[in-house]
Parts: C-alpha cells; structure tokens; sequence
C-alpha cells in the first residue's frame, strides 16, 4: 500500500462493505487504440473481476465508449480473458434507454452507430436518421466521426422543431495506449448547441443517471457502491454525486498528481497504482474477516 492515497476518514471499512463494483473499462482494466481495437488487459484487472464473481458481488464494466453495442463490448472483453456476462457490460446507450424512456422519448435521431442505434432498438425505441425533413423528440450524439455538414444541419432542425439534445459524453479525451484519443460526443453536441442555443443533458459517465443506471443492474442504493476509474473528470465526480465509494487508478488519463489540489468534492476517497493494487487490498481484507 506504499503508493495507496486515503482521501476520508474510513475508506478501506466502505470498501470492505461495498455491494457491488462499478469498473470503467479504458485505462481502468483495459487499453486499446483509438478504435477501441487491440484492447489488453492491465495488471490485475481479469483477477480483480474474478474475485468479484467467486464472492458473489456483483459488477458491471461502464465504458463512456460507444462504438459497439455492449453486447459486443463484453465479447471482446472475454476473448481477452475476462469472464463478463452480456449484462454486465454498459455503455451510454444503457443509460440513454432509460432517460430517454423516463422523458416520454420515442423518436430518437441518434448522431452515431451501431453501437447507440442497436440498444435502443432493442428496447423499443425507434432511432430515425439525421437528414433532412425527419422529426424527433430527442438527438443523441455519440461516437460519430463520419459526422457530416447535413447530418449537422438535420439535427439543429430537429433541435428547432422541439428536440432535446442528449450526448454520450462531454469528456473531450479517452485513454489509449501511448496516450489519449478525441472522442465526438463534446464535440458534436457543442456545435448543435452553438447553433440552437439548447441545453445538452449527459446520459454517460459522470451523470448521476448513469451511476442510477448502474446501480439498477446492480441492485443496489449508489451510497452502497464502489466506483473504480481513471478519469478525474468522469468516474470521481460522478461517484461523489450518488455519495458512492471514489477510487482513482493511475494506468489511464489520471496520474498520481491528478487530483492534487482540487476541492474535497472532486477528489477520491481511495488513490491507488492500478486495480492490482486495489485487488491487494481487497484480498487483505478478506484475510481479515
């Protein structure tokens, strides 16, 4: 624990009381490239989700990704090793379903592939393409980088005759191996609020409706989980926000001085290396019952 940082009072006796996991997946237990190809796991971070499965707590992985449908995401997760069930894999998308259900949507111009347009699909919703003339409640933007002029212009006027503007994520960067990678969602749904002057609601990471998400496919109140990432903009504020358990990795976009100086509001209660070292204390612990 040399390089273990405690942010409150009794983070390890929240830890060791935690009913469940929500893991980021770039930079926390994965790295790839800018396409999300190439993905290897980090240390410890097959065996940490092993010991999650032998005792029985549940986890969910939650990449702010969406470039595939989660269903697939959890594919090439167990071709590198990792024993993910389908439903233990979340996107944007998962939570997206469930603002958009909560808000009366059901026409929805989604700005993005496959991997927003075949989970809301699948749960009933009718996704109609961004060109011209088409009507919708909402726009969701996403992993998009064929992104085009008209596709520009389709969702301003769907914004215009009503829509509301929802985006996969406002964090202008992911974790890549070698670095960082740009993502589209921030950068699409800037230019259509630029342009309309319309709020944009987040249904990814850090949204207290994804943590709400995952915390419904987990079954437990967020004050009862634990939140593991490596973004300081993501992972930590949204725990913060559900009153859940903040534990920051360093492998991905946040180092060991990345939450230096920020108010108590922004920083996580545990600061470790990685998940190996988080797995380490967990099986501490676990020594100790």
């Amino acid at each position: 624990m040399k390089n273990t940082t405690l942010r409150d009072p009794d983070p390890l006796a929240r830890l060791r009381d935690a009913r469940g996991f929500v893991f980021d997946m770039d930079g926390t237990l994965v790295l790839g490239d800018r396409q999300n190809h190439g993905l290897r796991p980090l240390p410890g971070a097959v065996a940490i989700t092993s010991w999650a499965a032998a005792r029985g707590l549940p986890f969910v992985v939650f990449t702010n990704g969406t470039t595939r449908p989660p269903a697939h995401y959890a594919r090439i997760m167990r071709d590198i090793g990792f024993g993910l069930p389908d439903e233990a894999m979340m996107t944007p998308a998962s939570s997206a379903v469930r603002v958009l259900g909560r808000h009366g949507h059901q026409r929805i111009m989604v700005l993005g592939g496959p991997g927003l347009t075949e989970p809301l699909r699948e749960a009933g919703l009718e996704v109609v393409p961004p060109e011209a003339g088409v009507r919708a409640d909402a726009v969701l933007a996403g992993w998009f980088p064929e992104f085009t002029m008209p596709a520009l212009e389709a969702a301003c006027h769907a914004v215009w005759g009503g829509a509301e503007l929802y985006t996969a994520s406002q964090t202008p960067f992911f974790a890549v191996a070698g670095g960082r990678a740009l993502g589209t969602s921030r950068a699409i749904s800037a230019m259509i609020k630029s342009l309309t002057g319309c709020a944009v609601r987040v249904v990814g990471k850090p949204s207290l409706d994804a943590l709400r998400s995952a915390a419904d496919r987990l079954g437990a109140s967020p004050a009862w989980l634990a939140v593991v990432g490596d973004d300081p903009a993501l992972e930590v504020p949204m725990a913060h926000r559900g009153r859940s358990l903040a534990i920051a990795v360093g492998t991905g976009l946040g180092g060991a001085a990345a939450y230096d100086g920020l108010p108590a509001a922004r920083r996580p209660h545990l600061q470790v290396r990685g998940v190996d070292e988080l797995l380490a204390i967990l099986t501490r612990q676990d020594s100790m019952r």
